[in-house]
């Protein structure tokens, strides 16, 4: 294996679950992580430094959506991503991957690579795995994730094992195109991308592929495409187990938040989803009690915060009332408070769960959080 261009240092570990730091040269990222998702250069409705004060370590850019707007050669002559969007610590990029699936209708698959059609104006782009990682140089990303295909669970098994063997192709045309880009490869790192369904037998050997190529880290993708959460925890009962273990390890896309305590327990390092935003954006907030939906009319009159055992600053000055009435007026500001709360409450739990391993209670922990998320909230 390649040595990694960071340094992960893992300080406890409390059964699979794990706590750490990967040091890179823009900043220390505390393990387990929660990256809010910035898929244009922005994580909707929130400023960066905001981002940063809600205590995130980093945050997630997007390789197709940047290359289409507003392209990445722009963004590299202003600078690059972080100087662009004012955000001066670490910044993971996706490959562009999975829009091969989430935008099937637009687009054709070769072994070359995908052809796409934008979304935005009906234009033709070529992303290859070589194309994938000169967007992802080019946005200045600390973190380059491999080019590949996510396929979904429901294939049929040949189909899933034929994408997984391409992927693990474009994974080393992948890490031969990021290592061409010699300066940039000097100080940041790729990932490689773990596929295979729900298939024991196929991840494994995708994980035995990308460990001999060599990454600096190991994501787990094909899951939360809609196999639900039994199937994906049983997924994560092996597939975190066949990836090395002094390597940090990503799980891309997940999740609500007891997705999140379920994975950590079973080992994952890292994760993003842009559920905390979209939700903020539509009306829900997430407790310690459980999910709200801040549009219900019983919130009209509720002078309480969002949260009370929740430190962001949405909690400590706005009651449901008022928010309740700015949704329910559909006022920018509404979004806006919403999505620090939910931004907020997302990188706490990562602080609690990190406390809970390191004081070796993180069993303790999982229940009290079950008990309190599952058994409360109002989603109506």
């Amino acid at each position: 294996m390649t040595k990694p261009r960071f340094d992960f240092t893992i300080h406890a570990t409390d059964g699979k679950a794990r706590t750490g730091t990967i040091a890179m040269q823009r900043g220390e990222i505390r393990t387990p992580a929660f990256m809010p998702v910035g898929t244009a250069g922005t994580v909707k409705a929130m400023k960066p430094e905001s981002v940063r004060a809600a205590g995130a370590d980093i945050i997630l850019g997007n390789t197709y959506h940047l290359m289409l707007r507003p392209g990445a050669e722009r963004v590299a002559r202003l600078g690059g991503l972080h100087t662009f969007m004012n955000w001066q610590r670490p910044i993971l990029t996706d490959s562009g991957g999975y829009q091969v699936m989430s935008l099937s209708d637009l687009r054709k698959l070769t072994e070359q690579g995908v052809e796409f059609r934008s979304h935005i104006d009906g234009s033709k782009h070529m992303l290859t795995p070589e194309r994938s990682m000169e967007i992802q140089r080019l946005l200045g990303s600390d973190i380059v994730m491999a080019f590949d295909e996510c396929p979904r669970a429901d294939q049929p098994r040949d189909v899933i094992a034929e994408s997984m063997e391409m992927s693990m192709r474009w994974a080393k045309r992948s890490r031969d195109g990021f290592d061409g880009g010699a300066e940039h490869a000097a100080r940041s790192a790729l990932f490689g991308i773990q596929q295979g369904a729900l298939d024991e037998q196929l991840r494994k050997i995708s994980a035995e592929r990308l460990t001999d190529i060599g990454f600096d880290g190991y994501a787990i993708g094909g899951l939360a495409v809609g196999e639900g959460q039994e199937a994906m925890f049983a997924t994560l009962d092996f597939a975190p187990d066949q990836l090395p273990e002094d390597r940090p390890r990503y799980l891309m896309g997940v999740g609500k938040p007891d997705d999140l305590v379920g994975a950590v327990e079973r080992g994952v390092d890292m994760f993003d989803c842009v559920l905390p935003s979209r939700s903020g954006r539509n009306g829900q907030a997430f407790t310690w009690n459980g999910p709200i939906n801040l549009r219900n009319a019983r919130f009209a009159e509720d002078q309480e915060p969002l949260d009370s055992r929740c430190a962001c600053p949405t909690c400590g000055t706005y009651s449901r009332a008022y928010i309740h009435h700015l949704i329910k007026s559909q006022e920018i500001l509404g979004a806006m408070l919403m999505t620090e709360h939910n931004i907020g409450f997302y990188q706490q739990l990562m602080q609690a769960m990190r406390d809970a391993i390191g004081e070796g209670r993180f069993a303790a922990f999982a229940a009290d959080f079950r008990r309190d998320y599952l058994g409360g909230g109002d989603t109506a």
